[in-house]
């Protein structure tokens, strides 16, 4: 991947090295928080929603209704995490140096300065205006707005700060215990994460976890899928568009980023864990799956082509 000579993002906080990991009064001084926000309810939530979704052009049922499984709530109270369940990821802090670590650091501020750009390309066609997340880099657990989270989540976003949280030593993880060695997969990752920061941006993720509290665990589960998907399939919009605006591709790169996709699939990621997989259990796709998804948005380059929610089969 053509990444040194990229441009470097403004919007990285780096808390590597700092003793506990905290962000200190970054996050206010309320301690643990639910992740809770306050947004516009009732008929003005339901008009911002149709607004957004007739100035962006995203499809009304993706904003409104999503095959009639959604509707207009109050904001997740989770993050949103690209490995799933702590349990299937044990990071090891101390497995990177410090050189390593620094490079690694540079790295993810041009992957997330190009996110950056492509993004704000993408939503200024449409009339409206990106806003840009930030990126964290913290050590062994950190304070988020989505409450006190650990290395061994895996990187992840949370919507009540917007921010995308990652140690890097997950990228030792990523390459060593689950064989997705490359920078592009490592790209995969944080393009996910900023994926699941656009949703957040349309009012996908709220709708999402109000349908959740109200569903059952299976049906709740299957929401979850359908949102991580979707934000597989945007880390391949953002691909699609990176390439053709700033060549960033070499050979191989695409190959890495599926089969990152694929070794984090929820069925691999188990038969690690448990020598077995229960679909049932699924909250981010298997690996079949997440490979489709990726590959269709890089394929299109078309957020619409990412409505996993109306989908004939995941």
């Amino acid at each position: 991947m053509r990444w040194r000579t990229g441009r470097r993002s403004d919007n990285v906080e780096d808390y590597r090295g700092s003793g506990s990991g905290m962000s200190g009064g970054g996050y206010g001084g309320s301690g643990l928080s639910t992740g809770h926000r306050v947004v516009a309810g009732g008929g003005l939530g339901l008009l911002l929603l149709l607004v957004l979704g007739m100035v962006f052009g995203v499809d009304p049922r993706l904003t409104l209704g999503l095959g009639n499984l959604l509707g207009l709530t109050t904001p997740g109270e989770a993050a949103s995490s690209m490995s799933g369940a702590p349990a299937t990821v044990g990071v090891n802090p101390g497995g990177l140096s410090q050189g390593r670590q620094d490079e690694l650091a540079d790295f993810v501020s041009v992957v997330l300065a190009d996110t950056e750009d492509t993004w704000k390309t993408i939503f200024a066609d449409s009339g409206v205006r990106y806003q840009e997340p930030k990126l964290v880099l913290f050590s062994n657990y950190i304070q988020s707005a989505c409450g006190l989270s650990e290395a061994a989540m895996g990187p992840f976003y949370c919507p009540a700060d917007q921010k995308v949280y990652i140690d890097l030593s997950f990228y030792d993880e990523l390459q060593n215990r689950f064989h997705a060695p490359g920078d592009f997969a490592q790209a995969y990752v944080v393009a996910h994460e900023i994926g699941h920061h656009v949703q957040n941006l349309l009012g996908i993720s709220d709708q999402v976890s109000g349908a959740q509290r109200r569903a059952g665990k299976a049906q709740s589960n299957r929401l979850s899928v359908m949102l991580e998907l979707q934000a597989d399939c945007l880390a391949g919009v953002w691909a699609h568009h990176a390439q053709a605006a700033r060549n960033i591709l070499e050979q191989g790169d695409i190959e890495e980023g599926l089969n990152a996709a694929a070794q984090i699939g929820d069925d691999r990621m188990q038969r690690r864990s448990m020598g077995f997989a229960v679909p049932d259990s699924f909250t981010h796709g298997s690996a079949e799956q997440r490979v489709r998804w990726f590959r269709e948005g890089l394929r299109t380059g078309d957020f619409q082509a990412c409505n996993t929610f109306e989908a004939a089969s995941l």
